[in-house]
């Protein structure tokens, strides 16, 4: 234990990354769950006569629901416990899953949707906060951008299977099949070690870390938040970004189908194809964003602006000029920037706040990326789409890309400044 820490880890390395995989299946499956949907808008459109916005809100519903019940979930799992909290939300939004196999109409499935929603609400805070704390600093956004590899990875598997098991089996049966691993990981996360809830105590103002302790007024952590410019940027860069890559995620399979003719399962297959190469972005941009943070302290906004700016450029090339495979190849380098960003820009919602406000800082991210983008991505794309057709609403969508790399620019004139602040707290394992 000794040795760990000395080399930055608040528990074994071999324990610390015993509890990465638990939580990288989880977020996998997190993903799984919430866009198994996407692939199965034909079979629902043809039985109960959808239309693109309400297949777009079937999506949205979740973000709604995260949205709302993000940052009270948040509070509770920084003041609490971060592996209690975890396993009771994976535990609901799994139940929640399987509900869907069941529904009989539309606003039955909005509802269990809303419901996965809600179950999924805290997880990304609570993750993120694990692994802030179990992980040296110097590591943060590699082991981020490892951890949000799940995402694209769960992804297209829950598109891809969506497609597959309901071209042979029916629907129902693929909200059922991808209920049932996530319940039991959920499980697994009663039993493992967390890290004692750390107390919201801040030295004087002066900045003598060395002078008199004192407990944090609720007033003194919203002006924490509200005076840390680099955070806030960085949410709203984060939205613009979500934007993006949640109208992809939902109305790339579509796409293929109306515009090339393919059936759903190889436009899901296809599409999945693109989305899993964040695979290699996300944990990529995780390691350009450190190794550049060794020679530049604002390092992680920068690269952060750089690759949403370069995801812009490539989808609006590829939608506005290229068909084929030469569209088909250029969007697999997009799928591998668009998720660059999100590594280094979670370490920085890490960064520049009190140790013990982790869970809540990431909280209000996911609350803003929501409410501006993936609760809107789905929808006003398929509000588009209905009126001006899906090669124009997609041809505009890379343009909220753009938009975020102008705003992590902005904040890496902030990050070092706000970063200077922070109290050092040190971490101690609970029951240890």
């Amino acid at each position: 234990m000794n040795e760990a820490r000395t080399e930055g880890y608040l528990l074994s390395k071999g324990y610390s990354y015993y509890v990465f995989a638990l939580l990288f299946l989880l977020y996998m499956f997190d993903y799984i769950d919430r866009l198994v949907v996407v692939s199965l808008f034909p079979f629902l459109k043809q039985e109960w006569g959808l239309s693109d916005t309400q297949c777009g809100l079937l999506v949205s519903a979740v973000s709604w629901s995260i949205l709302i019940f993000s940052f009270p979930a948040s509070v509770v799992i920084d003041r609490w416990s971060r592996k209690k909290s975890i396993g009771v939300m994976a535990v609901l939004w799994s139940l929640a899953t399987a509900a869907c196999a069941f529904t009989k109409s539309f606003p039955q499935l909005f509802l269990a949707r809303t419901a996965i929603g809600i179950g999924e609400a805290g997880y990304a805070p609570g993750g993120t906060a694990m692994i802030s704390a179990l992980f040296p600093e110097k590591k943060r956004s590699l082991i981020v951008g490892i951890w949000n590899a799940s995402i694209p990875l769960g992804s297209a598997l829950g598109i891809a299977l969506g497609g597959l098991v309901a071209m042979r089996f029916g629907w129902r049966h693929a909200f059922g099949i991808v209920a049932l691993p996530g319940l039991l990981i959920a499980i697994l996360f009663f039993f493992i070690k967390d890290y004692r809830t750390v107390e919201l105590v801040k030295t004087d103002e002066t900045g003598d870390r060395k002078g008199p302790a004192r407990r944090m007024s609720t007033s003194e952590i919203i002006r924490d938040f509200t005076r840390t410019p680099s955070l806030y940027l960085t949410f709203f860069a984060f939205s613009g970004n979500t934007f993006l890559t949640t109208a992809l995620m939902s109305w790339l399979p579509s796409y293929f189908n109306r515009t090339q003719g393919l059936p759903m399962d190889q436009a899901s297959l296809k599409s999945s194809l693109i989305m899993v190469m964040a695979i290699v972005g996300s944990p990529l941009g995780g390691f350009l964003a450190d190794q550049w943070l060794k020679r530049r302290v604002e390092a992680r906004l920068l690269f952060s602006a750089l690759s949403s700016t370069l995801t812009a450029v490539i989808f609006i090339c590829g939608f506005y000029f290229l068909t084929g495979p030469a569209q088909f190849y250029l969007f697999l380098l997009g799928g591998t920037t668009a998720i660059a960003f999100a590594s280094s820009a979670i370490a920085v919602t890490q960064d520049v706040v009190h140790p013990g406000l982790r869970a809540t800082a990431y909280s209000l991210c996911v609350i803003i990326m929501h409410l501006l983008g993936s609760a809107l991505g789905p929808l006003v794309v398929g509000m588009i789409s209905d009126r001006y057709g899906i090669t124009t609403a997609l041809t505009l969508l890379p343009l909220s890309a753009l938009w975020a790399g102008i705003l992590f620019y902005i904040g890496s004139f902030y990050y070092a400044k706000d970063l200077a602040k922070v109290e050092r707290v040190a971490l101690t394992v609970d029951g240890v």
